[in-house]
């Protein structure tokens, strides 16, 4: 029975014949699993930790080491694998913040490079999206291979066949671009505040929520930094209808998938002009040949018909995020009776400005301004899925710049020499971390209005009707000035560095 849950949980992805644990050798020197557990009732369908210890000891003896990115806690203590660990925790379904990058992979290559049988161990949670994240970014930054090699090694060995591939999340595989821009052009990074200046949106729906979130605490907790109000929304072109409730939604659902004609949609042709006349006439937010490189899409026009507008979103007090990561968040609420509203549309996505901002390409003088455009098709899904419900809008483009305080460019990050101590980053409570991210519990699906900690009906905060401002959401609210400028981060002796 132990056996078949493991099996159930594992899923799609390979386990290992002769182990029979929940792991892969993605390379002879690379290994990805899921994050084992030393406690009941997780060790029952999950990697017993010390099924896993014995096994590492039997084949590789003192040459392992565990590298864990579990934002949530690993659940267990360092003490349980001998203390040869090393921890870069950020949140679940994420990529992480840049800053990690030359780290992770600095003290992996010491590992690796010391001793020839050594072997280099990676889990997060399903040995999956952040762990397959790494493992590409390693063989591309270290062993020179190509992104696409890369990606099929670890789909390969890691999934099963025809069950779709090891690194599937549009944001972490944006990340996995920007390392192999990195990696040609010298591993330079330069950490910068940013600026969120406006969010354009086409074919913005009624009833959609958007926030802007960055990293803070090192990595390790993603905080909403601004929400914006309809006080803060400008329409552009056409006009957004009232939300019809459950009616509305059905005959959204119809429209988009081809069941119904245009004109059965709720409402007429609102716009002056099309979606995709809008877009193609607006010179400021075109693409740029960086925004194709990276999984950024194209723009694909919505149903007609379903009054949708074209807006500018500008908030009222300056956004200032801490490094160059950004985050999109993106919610759709649709009223039905007895203080109820349905989510019809969950989405998120991250980008980060200094490679938006043709950093590696410009000797790690990146633009200091940018846009950045991606479509609804290509933004995240719920929990590191393709669902994300009925479009929320078309396309958005996040406009931003970079501040410089005291005039000064940035902090310069290069990848430590072979040899050198490399900081870690501080782990997480291994008994369980909370509030890592403000939309772990988001899902599609009927919901409460708003929560009872709540001073904002958060299912008008972008509809027609709306003239609040978020005022006291537990993370949310007006801008915030940045944490943190830098991320911190520790060696082993507890030491902290300051990149």
């Amino acid at each position: 029975m132990v056996s078949l849950l493991r099996q159930i949980v594992a899923g799609p992805r390979s386990r290992h014949p002769e182990a029979g644990l929940d792991l892969c050798y993605v390379t002879d020197r690379i290994i990805a699993t899921s994050g084992p557990s030393d406690a009941y009732p997780q060790r029952a369908y999950r990697n017993p930790l010390d099924s896993l210890v014995n096994w590492l000891n039997s084949k590789h003896g003192d040459d392992w080491a565990i590298w864990e990115f579990r934002a949530e806690g690993t659940g267990y203590p360092d003490s349980a694998v001998y203390n040869r660990i090393y921890h870069y925790p950020f949140p679940d379904h994420h990529p992480p913040p840049f800053a990690l990058i030359p780290n992770i992979m600095a003290s992996m290559r010491n590992w690796l490079h010391e001793k020839e049988d050594r072997v280099a161990v990676l889990h997060c949670k399903a040995g999956k999206g952040r762990s397959g994240t790494v493992s590409c970014s390693y063989l591309i930054s270290e062993e020179e291979w190509d992104v696409d090699k890369a990606l099929k090694r670890f789909t390969e060995r890691r999934m099963r066949p025809g069950m779709g591939k090891g690194v599937s999340i549009p944001s972490q595989l944006r990340w996995i671009g920007y390392v192999n821009r990195w990696a040609k052009h010298g591993k330079i990074y330069v950490e910068r505040q940013v600026e969120v200046l406006e969010i354009h949106c086409w074919g913005l729906r009624d009833g959609v929520k958007i926030q802007i979130e960055g990293f803070v605490e090192g990595g390790k907790r993603i905080k909403t930094f601004h929400t914006f109000s309809s006080e803060e929304r400008e329409i552009v072109r056409g006009k957004i209808e009232k939300d019809g409730g459950i009616v509305s939604f059905v005959s959204e659902v119809l429209a988009t998938s081809g069941l119904a004609g245009t004109q059965s949609a709720k409402g007429s042709a609102a716009c002056s002009m099309s979606s995709k006349q809008a877009l193609s006439s607006s010179d400021s937010m075109r693409m740029s040949d960086e925004d194709r490189r990276t999984p950024s899409s194209h723009a694909k026009a919505g149903p007609e018909g379903l009054g949708n507008g074209d807006v500018v979103f500008r908030p009222s007090q300056r956004v200032v995020l801490p490094t160059n990561d950004f985050n999109i968040d993106v919610e759709r609420r649709n009223q039905t009776a007895f203080d109820l509203t349905y989510v019809t549309a969950v989405a998120h996505v991250w980008a980060n400005a200094f490679f938006e901002g043709n950093g590696p390409e410009q000797g790690g003088s990146a633009d200091g301004s940018g846009v950045f455009e991606i479509s609804w098709d290509a933004m995240d899904g719920i929990k590191g899925s393709s669902k994300k419900g009925i479009p929320a809008f078309d396309k958005i483009a996040v406009v931003w710049k970079t501040l410089t305080p005291d005039g000064k460019p940035g902090i310069l990050i290069k990848e430590p020499a072979e040899g050198e101590e490399v900081p870690q980053s501080s782990p997480a409570n291994w008994k369980g971390q909370e509030n890592v991210e403000p939309s772990e519990e988001k899902d599609l699906g009927l919901r409460k209005s708003s929560p009872d900690d709540s001073t904002t009906d958060l299912s008008k905060v972008s509809s027609t009707e709306s003239g609040k401002k978020n005022d006291g959401r537990r993370g949310c609210g007006a801008s915030e000035t940045p944490e943190n400028s830098t991320l911190s981060v520790q060696g082993h002796s507890g030491k902290d560095f300051m990149q």
